[in-house]
């Protein structure tokens, strides 16, 4: 008889790893499974140190998540470990993310730590101690299906809270050892949960910031690690005039239309200016009217693939974007193209596009380049 998890032994006899970041999710995960009977273990990734990314003299470097988790997992009664993977983070996160806003991208650094310190690092980890798999509190669904036994990742039921688009670099051996208990389940009921298992944490809010980053200022970061971000430049409209001066092109990102420093009068009729390009090369910071930002072809590479599938797709562009149709093509160097229904403001090299037949996630790309068809952008 197969438990919950889907082995075929008793909870008492099942480990898993249970990866705890501090919030609800995570504790009500671990804490779940913990009263089912499983051998549950807890870790926790120290990744930065928090009292240097909040610039608060004295404050510990592990931060109140930390302790959050661990506390949890003394009230629960299951063991739980710290491990410091601040040297991994940083090299494989953390320079990533300066040098991706250099090379004047938007990068998303969660999907780089799913895709390298957690979901390989952490993997890792898991086995070396044992687990039978390892559990998290993402709200993404892993279903395994009846005719093939084949396990699909899949969208959230709660697609308000679906997380599907920073796991689609998650490759089909990951996918085989993790486990996403929350899936199924509205962000509600993992509250109510929390409350009737009387976590400590069951009334914290989400956290909204990327964590090496709470204060939001991510241009800071960026100039603490690479000070020559900060180099000034010319602000050029698309039409080639220069219409004023910035200081460094990590201030700014494609479809920003706030903040830019550039006057009035610039535009015809004074429509606003967005941000539609950024020229590393030429340390430039090209502007120009909300037409110019429409991109309808995409190019991605490093592509992860758990359906070996081309034509008509769904992709996600944003984490809280709506799914777009499309069609998708793959390329023999690796990279692959894909043709939007209809065109999309904002999109930027650095992101990540994830794709998807229906629900079921099929794999996804980093984004490379942008462009609009001729026909697009006459109708337009």
């Amino acid at each position: 008889m197969m438990n919950s998890l889907g082995f075929d032994k008793p909870e008492s006899e099942t480990r898993v790893v249970v990866a705890m970041s501090g919030g609800v999710d995570s504790s009500v995960v671990a804490s779940l499974l913990h009263e089912q009977g499983y051998d549950v273990v807890g870790i926790t990734l120290q990744l930065y140190d928090h009292g240097a990314a909040i610039e608060k003299k004295g404050a510990c470097c592990a931060g109140q998540d930390i302790y959050d988790a661990k506390r949890v997992a003394e009230e629960r009664g299951f063991p739980h470990y710290v491990l410091d993977y601040e040297d991994n983070f940083r090299q494989a996160v953390i320079e990533d993310f300066a040098d991706s806003y250099l090379r004047g991208e938007t990068p998303i650094p969660c999907v780089r730590c799913n895709q390298t310190v957690k979901f390989r690092d952490l993997m890792k980890m898991a086995k070396d101690l044992n687990g039978d798999c390892l559990a998290t509190g993402h709200y993404i669904q892993r279903i395994m299906d009846a005719d093939t036994g084949e396990v699909q990742l899949c969208r959230a039921v709660d697609h308000l809270k679906d997380q599907s688009y920073f796991l689609f670099a998650t490759t089909q051996d990951q996918l085989d050892y993790l486990r996403f208990p929350l899936g199924g389940w509205t962000k509600d009921k993992t509250r109510a949960e929390a409350d009737r298992l009387g976590l400590l944490n069951a009334d914290k809010p989400d956290s909204q910031d990327i964590c090496f980053v709470p204060q939001g200022n991510y241009a800071e970061v960026v100039r603490k690690i690479r000070p020559e971000a900060e180099k000034i430049g010319d602000i050029v409209h698309v039409d080639g005039r220069v219409v004023g001066e910035h200081n460094g092109i990590v201030n700014y990102t494609i479809g920003q239309r706030r903040g830019i420093g550039v006057g009035g009068g610039v535009s015809n009729n004074n429509e606003p200016l967005y941000v539609v390009k950024l020229n590393p090369a030429d340390n430039q910071v090209i502007v120009g009217p909300k037409a110019a930002l429409a991109r309808d072809v995409i190019t991605i590479n490093e592509c992860n693939w758990l359906l070996d599938y081309e034509g008509a797709i769904q992709v996600k562009l944003r984490s809280v974007s709506a799914l777009h149709d499309a069609v998708l093509v793959k390329h023999d160097d690796g990279t692959a193209t894909i043709t939007l229904a209809t065109p999309q403001y904002g999109i930027s090299p650095g992101q990540a596009a994830a794709f998807y037949l229906n629900d079921r996630v099929i794999g996804g790309g980093w984004i490379i380049a942008t462009d609009i068809q001729p026909s697009a952008e006459t109708s337009l």
